[in-house]
């Protein structure tokens, strides 16, 4: 089931406020409450729905054609940047990961295929939170932040994400 930004939130706080939890605390704020925390990793779990026939349900991808997302050092990134500009740009081109080069297209989903900074968020989060992944969270302010720099700009590369790994 996908939802959209605005009812997200709206469950979200619903959800807040039947835990008992101050309804005026971000939505967004999902390191408050593990009810929030994990509302909004079932909404990840859902929207990856749309990254399973590629990445796979277990996160492995498919050899030849698409990368893992499970230890994927781009899905991990301390540098929160690359994977969000993944999504919300797209990538194309050579591209290694865990020692295997691909080379593809992933298209955006976020400027051609509209994705909420909520939904990019928590898409994210599932994917560096699962199959062995322990990456922190990403937020929707950090989404926002980079898909402000992203407008106008074709699919990241490999190469323009290099110095941010």
């Amino acid at each position: 089931m996908v939802i959209n930004g605005k009812l997200s939130l709206a469950l979200l706080a619903l959800v807040s406020a039947c835990a008992g939890e101050d309804p005026q605390r971000s939505a967004a704020d999902t390191s408050a409450s593990p009810t929030i925390a994990a509302a909004g990793q079932s909404l990840g779990q859902d929207l990856y729905q749309r990254c399973v026939s590629c990445h796979q349900a277990n996160g492995e991808g498919l050899p030849g054609s698409f990368p893992p997302l499970a230890g994927s050092e781009y899905a991990i990134a301390a540098n929160t940047s690359v994977p969000i500009q993944i999504v919300i740009r797209g990538i194309q081109g050579t591209l290694t990961v865990k020692g295997v080069e691909y080379n593809g297209v992933m298209p955006p989903y976020g400027l051609g295929i509209e994705m909420s900074d909520d939904e990019v968020a928590a898409v994210l989060t599932h994917v560096r939170s699962s199959w062995g992944n322990n990456a922190p969270a990403i937020t929707p302010q950090e989404v926002a932040a980079v898909r402000a720099q992203a407008v106008g700009k074709p699919a990241v590369t490999a190469e323009e994400l290099a110095p941010l790994l």
